[in-house]
């Protein structure tokens, strides 16, 4: 079906609202904006739906959503489930969107659970199994910018769903008609007793299993800290488990405190990016506060800056907070003597190797797995099965996630938040701050820096795009990195070293390594450096060195 011909259908079949069909009218008239809006159906898969807001089927509006459901139905009801829960950030038509999401789930005589007001993605994951659900929907696109809105989809294990199970409700969304898919409106849903409220005593339970995360919970140094959630969905979450940590005063970043979806200053609220943290920073001057912490729009992630020594704020990379926790929690359970036998903390393959440094000195085992948080829930599941969930020590990806305790299957925030303000604390009983640990972390341990390059995908269809630079990279691969030679040469789409297929390639050498993969939340093909050196400044030089290459390889 063409373009055109899907617009038309918008235009004039009955089951569109007259404001959206009139809307796809104007779109049919104007050939670039045709292409862009109705060009494609939004495509689903493991991370759910993802895309810019307005009409369209390449776009998140309630008929978009209303299909999507009516597919996740059907898959939920073949496996024999009947309960959903759901949930949603403060982005534009998220609310709209998870009521649309709960009416066509109700509509095909399956339960809805829902919360009253805007939580946080690792609530979702949470209440999933608190629940008992057979499935999950946070409607939120996490960290893109205002325009965008999504829709993941998690399984009953609390992770985000597999490719496999993505796969069969695309299946299933595929044979969904617009004109079939209708949905009750939310009186209606709570008429028919299909439509329920998550219970606060849900939210209780999340905190209290959080708050037992803590690695130091005796130590009540004053720490002052500046919050902000960027506008989203983190504020009532992280303020209630800070204000449970004596000693921690919170300053909030005034301007991004309420929920907007406008995020106005904030364009990209990605607490990975630096300019994402200066208004907090400003706000941490000028108040005293010798921290920031920031969670994204549905508070799985967070960024963190430390003040140093001369009053300036330095932004830990993703793959140095998720350091300092592990070295921190494994060193608490050492200290405490509740280290489990056979302990194992996970990561990403494209997360610091440095984690093998620590895991080594505490005689621990780090397992590897693909990008993508889901990859590290899916492994506690595992030892769960085996009886051996306590082996799990914590869980973290480069990419600002982090995770300890099991009661959640997804990067969580809130959590992280916590045991960052307590990790400060434990520094600050010592006359430090978390700059002196990371820099104590890098004598014991080695010089490793990494890198993150994105390279931005345009164009009508920038999937497209980056299948094809993946495609040369995989037929004209690069022989050297850094000036030399490249000895190592991985591709992971046929699925190796145990691990599931994946658009990835890795090119390494002595001098360091390169991971090159597509987004899969975004337009954007990503390359992940790091190098080791004596000191920083050599594995720095190494890493200016790598970039010009990989620059050169992805000349997009």
């Amino acid at each position: 079906m063409t373009a055109q011909e899907r617009a038309q259908i918008w235009a004039t079949c009955p089951c569109f609202d007259k404001t959206i069909s009139k809307e796809a009218e104007r779109i049919a008239k104007n050939p670039n904006e045709l292409e862009r809006a109705f060009g494609h159906e939004l495509q689903f898969g493991t991370g759910g739906l993802r895309g810019v807001l307005g009409v369209g089927t390449n776009r998140m509006n309630p008929y978009t959503v209303a299909k999507a459901t009516a597919g996740l139905a059907a898959y939920v009801l073949e496996t024999g489930g009947k309960r959903v829960a759901i949930s949603y950030d403060s982005r534009h038509g998220s609310r709209e969107f998870a009521l649309v999401t709960a009416g066509v789930l109700a509509k095909h005589g399956i339960h809805a659970d829902l919360f009253d007001t805007l939580m946080p993605t690792p609530m979702l994951s949470f209440a999933v199994r608190e629940l008992n659900a057979d499935a999950g929907v946070m409607v939120t696109a996490s960290h893109n910018p205002a325009e965008y809105n999504g829709y993941k989809v998690y399984g009953a294990d609390g992770c985000q769903i597999t490719q496999e199970a993505a796969q069969a409700i695309t299946e299933k969304i595929e044979k969904q008609q617009y004109k079939d898919v209708s949905w009750y409106t939310p009186e209606e849903a709570r008429a028919k007793q299909m439509l329920t409220a998550i219970p606060q005593a849900v939210q209780e339970r999340y905190y209290a299993l959080t708050l037992a995360c803590r690695v130091h919970p005796d130590t009540h140094t004053p720490v002052k800290v500046c919050y902000t959630p960027l506008n989203g969905a983190g504020l009532v979450p992280v303020r209630t488990i800070l204000a449970a940590m004596p000693g921690i005063t919170v300053v909030e970043v005034q301007a991004q405190t309420a929920p907007d979806g406008d995020f106005p200053t904030c364009p990209k609220p990605n607490p990975e990016l630096k300019p994402t943290l200066t208004l907090a920073i400003e706000t941490a001057k000028a108040s005293g506060a010798e921290l920031v912490v920031a969670t994204d729009p549905d508070s799985d992630r967070l960024g963190v800056a430390v003040q140093n020594d001369t009053g300036d704020f330095i932004i830990l990379t993703g793959n140095e907070v998720g350091l300092l926790l592990l070295e921190s929690i494994v060193a608490g359970r050492k200290e405490s003597g509740t280290m489990p036998e056979k302990a194992e903390a996970v990561k990403t393959i494209v997360t610091s190797d440095l984690a093998f440094a620590i895991a080594k000195a505490y005689d621990i085992t780090v397992k590897e797995t693909l990008t993508g948080f889901k990859y590290i829930g899916e492994e506690i599941g595992r030892l769960e099965k085996a009886g051996r969930a306590d082996a799990y020590l914590f869980g973290f990806e480069e990419s600002c996630g982090y995770l300890a305790g099991t009661h959640v299957r997804d990067k969580d925030g809130v959590l992280a938040a916590m045991l960052v303000c307590e990790l400060a604390q434990y520094a600050a009983s010592q006359g430090k701050t978390l700059l002196h640990l990371r820099d104590e972390l890098y004598r014991k341990y080695g010089y490793l820096e990494t890198r993150l390059l994105n390279f931005d995908i345009t164009g009508v269809d920038p999937m497209a795009v980056m299948r094809v630079s993946m495609e040369k990279l995989r037929s004209q691969p690069p022989e050297t990195l850094a000036g030399q030679s490249i000895t190592i040469k991985k591709d992971y789409l046929s699925g190796i070293e145990g691990l599931p297929a994946s658009d990835v390639l890795t090119f390494a050498n002595a001098c360091g390594k390169a991971i090159i993969r597509p987004s899969g939340t975004e337009p954007k093909v990503k390359a992940y450096l790091s190098a080791q050196g004596k000191t920083a400044q050599e594995a720095v030089q190494a890493l200016d060195r790598m970039e010009k290459d990989v620059r050169g390889w992805l000349a997009l």
